[in-house]
């Protein structure tokens, strides 16, 4: 671990919020907060809490809304006074987003208009606290409702690197999400571990001439839901340290994007890789000085080697790169940039120094020879604790002798730089989102009209994958392919329904374990669906 660290986030939060304390760090609308601003109201909101709210150290205490001043203030203030905070899923229907809750016990939930609906319309009657905040108002009037329960100046707990910090929810192959727990210590070392992956990424940038002496301001365009582990740690979290400017964008827009880029000098962009295809393709992109950007960087799924190459060739000043982290490790995995990455473009990278070890393992979790495929394990001072109130699980992911088991499968090549090449979850990752096939096909089981069904993931060259479905129907019943997907829709997170379904005569075909065969009918529906796309191209 890096030893010179502070022990906790909020000690993190007091050293560089004075380090940089005049200096803008959040930027939304005509809204432009300063890092002293922002701290002395997260130390107030903290004071609330304690003095007002009754939260003691280690409650969990939910944040449910979209990008905004205000979640960062509310994440700030929970952690200082001694809080857990749980981040849930802003996707979510009202449904999951109460079992969010009830499965860790929360004592508080803070949520924005829209999500405080959702929870309302779903009739929850759980005993966490449901407290509406209209972020769209000032940061300083969102957090009125807040403030007014308690008392400024309240003393906060001491906390230790073992205090727990956050709860991030991951949705397992069997549909159900997990609560990952992390405390102060696996946080804040996963956040130094990007940090010096930022130094370094800044040195071979200025070795390859691409930052000059007088580098500007670090200044990034932020589109990442914050709940999300990538717009968590290594874009909020890491910009503590650098004195970055946030620019929040709750809703991505790829026009409002490149004003954004140009009025605010953004010099870094993190997203799901389809957005900076988005970018780099839109026909009026040379309608904006986008040259301040020095990088495009992505996760959550992988980049097709195209848009490596026409990236790079179109935008030579703002190279891509790639990262690769889980949840369950606080983000940190490994990395592949600039010239590294042209030169080896679908590659996720080597691991991530100095704190990381990548292995691959077998079944048994002995090391596999150099090359060969097995799964992608990682270990490291950042890897979380474990599940919330699952021991199974949590036994299930990690090794004897500490690596986290991610389901991936892949291999390191000679120098190695980590190849994934399969997952052994059923999972499929739209746009960086991980949807359970186990839910998506719960969620089609319930019409009456369905017998039997499957769900695979699609190749698509922007999302990386859509959710697709085969679907035999009971005798007699008919069903249009439009009223299925409608009727799936109120039922999953808004990322989660089908985008296509095919209707199959008689059951599934079955291996000899009684098992439907899905390996066979995704490929062979996978091909049905190459065609159908490069018919209607």
């Amino acid at each position: 671990m890096i030893a010179a660290a502070p022990a906790h986030l909020p000690a993190y939060f007091d050293q560089f919020c004075a380090a940089y304390a005049d200096r803008e760090f959040l930027v939304q609308g005509e809204e432009r907060l300063t890092f002293a601003t922002v701290h002395g109201l997260a130390r107030d909101v903290a004071s609330a809490l304690v003095s007002g709210w009754g939260v003691q150290k280690g409650d969990r205490v939910g944040i449910a809304m979209r990008n905004a001043p205000g979640w960062i203030v509310l994440y700030m203030g929970v952690l200082m006074a001694g809080g857990c905070a749980t981040l849930l899923n802003g996707w979510w229907q009202g449904p999951e987003l109460a079992t969010g809750l009830d499965a860790v016990d929360a004592k508080l939930v803070f949520a924005d208009l829209p999500r405080a609906a959702r929870l309302a319309d779903s009739g929850y009657k759980g005993a966490t606290e449901i407290v509406a905040l209209d972020i769209a108002l000032p940061v300083q009037d969102a957090m009125a409702p807040v403030l007014a329960k308690g008392s400024a100046g309240a003393a906060l707990p001491e906390l230790t690197g073992d205090d727990l910090a956050t709860i991030l929810f991951t949705s397992g192959s069997t549909g159900q999400s997990k609560g990952a727990i992390s405390n102060h210590r696996q946080v804040v070392q996963g956040t130094y571990s990007y940090l010096v992956q930022t130094m370094m990424m800044l040195q071979v940038a200025t070795m390859e001439g691409l930052v000059g002496a007088n580098p500007p301001l670090p200044c990034m365009l932020f589109s990442v839901p914050l709940f999300h582990v990538t717009g968590e740690v290594p874009m909020m979290l890491v910009s503590f340290a650098i004195g970055r400017k946030l620019v929040l964008m709750p809703k991505w827009d790829v026009v409002e994007a490149m004003r954004l880029i140009e009025k605010e000098k953004i010099t870094s962009f993190t997203g799901v890789p389809l957005m900076s295809f988005e970018l780099v393709s839109h026909p009026d992109r040379h309608k904006y000085d986008l040259s301040t950007l020095q990088g495009l960087l992505g996760g959550g799924a992988p980049r097709p080697i195209e848009h490596v190459k026409r990236i790079t060739e179109e935008m030579p000043h703002s190279p891509p790169g790639i990262g690769y982290g889980l949840t369950e490790t606080n983000g940190v995995g490994a990395g592949n940039f600039m010239s590294n990455y042209q030169e080896k473009p679908n590659s996720t990278g080597r691991a991530s120094a100095p704190l990381t070890e990548i292995a691959i393992l077998d079944d048994a979790g002995n090391r596999v020879p150099q090359g060969e495929r097995g799964e992608v394990c990682i270990r490291g001072v950042f890897v979380f604790s474990g599940y919330w109130n699952n021991p199974e699980a949590s036994a299930a992911c990690m090794t004897e002798d500490g690596f986290f088991r991610t389901g991936d499968i892949g291999y390191l090549d000679a120098d190695n730089y980590l190849f994934i090449v399969d997952r052994k979850k059923d999972i499929i990752i739209r746009g960086g989102e991980n949807i359970s096939c186990q839910e998506v096909e719960a969620a089609l089981y319930e019409h009456p009209a369905v017998a039997e069904t499957c769900v695979f993931g699609l190749p698509d060259e922007k999302f990386g994958e859509l959710v697709g479905a085969v679907v035999s129907l009971h005798p007699g019943q008919s069903l249009s392919e439009a009223e299925l997907i409608a009727f799936t829709k109120p039922r999953l997170p808004v990322f989660a329904p089908p985008h296509r379904i095919w209707f199959h005569e008689g059951p599934l075909p079955r291996l000899g374990t009684e098992k439907i065969d899905k390996v066979s009918l995704r490929k062979h529906y996978q091909a049905v669906y190459a065609k159908e796309t490069g018919a209607a191209g």
